[in-house]
């Protein structure tokens, strides 16, 4: 149990405020995603969060199980976001089914509006794209297996795509998101290799790219594999 008088000091360094687990995960986030969750030091972050080790330790246990909260937090607001953008698009379709290209604006649009804003899901799209290099088994495995959410577009796209086999929706769906995942992990790649002619100062229009070609692979005719 925390000592009594280390949580006085966590409530005079925050202000008074009864908010440090969120003042905590703030800067973590931040510096994870300047940095890399290795290269960040306790020390450091106690210090960018104005709190103690023990503030840490008690609301956490550990930077590993710091990191995981961070990952849950993140995506608890992603999808929500998802969600709500998939639940208009069914209400628009009168309770039916979502044309495709309205389906994929639901599952990207959230991830590519955070990652070209400075909100905080802006800083846990980075944040994720380091902790799949060197972040605790745990969080990688909670990144692999976590999927529940993408369950609801794979049957909404199944519906939308009645020509396609199911495990042609979920191969088709997975190409989708490693499109999505690329705009946080590979743009400044594509400012190389383009020569800067490929602009990333227009967020619809990167948007409105993707889900054109996202689209387009989704609708493409089906051919049965070996």
């Amino acid at each position: 149990m925390k000592a009594g008088a280390d949580i006085a000091t966590d409530m005079e360094t925050t202000g008074g405020r009864q908010d440090t687990k969120e003042v905590i995960l703030d800067a973590a986030e931040k510096l994870f995603a300047e940095k890399t969750y290795s290269a960040v030091s306790l020390r450091e972050l106690t210090q960018a969060a104005g709190v103690n080790l023990a503030a840490v330790n008690y609301h956490f246990g550990s930077k590993d199980a710091l990191l995981i909260a961070l990952f849950r937090r993140g995506a608890i607001e992603l999808n929500r976001a998802r969600a709500r953008l998939l639940r208009e698009a069914e209400e628009r379709a009168g309770g039916g089914t979502p044309p495709v290209r309205e389906i994929v604006a639901a599952l990207v649009l959230p991830a590519i509006r955070y990652s070209f804003t400075s909100t905080r899901l802006a800083l846990y799209n980075q944040f994720v794209a380091f902790a799949r290099g060197d972040g605790p088994a745990e969080a990688r495995e909670m990144l692999d297996k976590e999927v529940g959410h993408l369950q609801r577009f794979a049957l909404s796209l199944a519906r939308a795509l009645p020509h396609l086999p199911q495990h042609e929706v979920y191969w088709r769906l997975h190409f989708a998101m490693g499109v999505q995942h690329s705009l946080y992990t590979d743009m400044k790649r594509l400012e190389t290799l383009s020569g800067g002619l490929c602009q990333l100062d227009d967020l619809e229009a990167v948007a409105a790219r993707v889900i054109d070609y996202v689209t387009a692979g989704l609708e493409a005719p089906y051919t049965a594999k070996g």
